[in-house]
């Protein structure tokens, strides 16, 4: 899937926050909700601007986001 449909970044609109095009959810709000356990007809249900493919754009962005990092865990000294 090509987020770039449904996710945009605007500097007046969140401070930049990428968000869901046409509304002022941002894509971190939803994956929080998600994080939470709210399950995709709840999200549907109570934000009805957003669309299932929103959706779909929302998890899509996040995995190229995150594809384009290097995480490492750093170890930290138990006393």
């Amino acid at each position: 899937m090509s987020w770039h449909q449904f996710i945009h970044s605007n500097s007046d609109i969140l401070l930049g926050k990428p968000v869901v095009k046409g509304t002022r959810i941002s894509v971190d709000f939803i994956l929080n909700l998600f994080a939470t356990g709210w399950t995709k007809e709840q999200v549907l249900e109570n934000y009805p601007n957003i669309s299932a493919d929103s959706l779909k754009a929302v998890f899509a962005f996040a995995a190229e986001c995150m594809s384009e990092e290097s995480f490492f865990i750093v170890p930290t000294k138990v006393a």
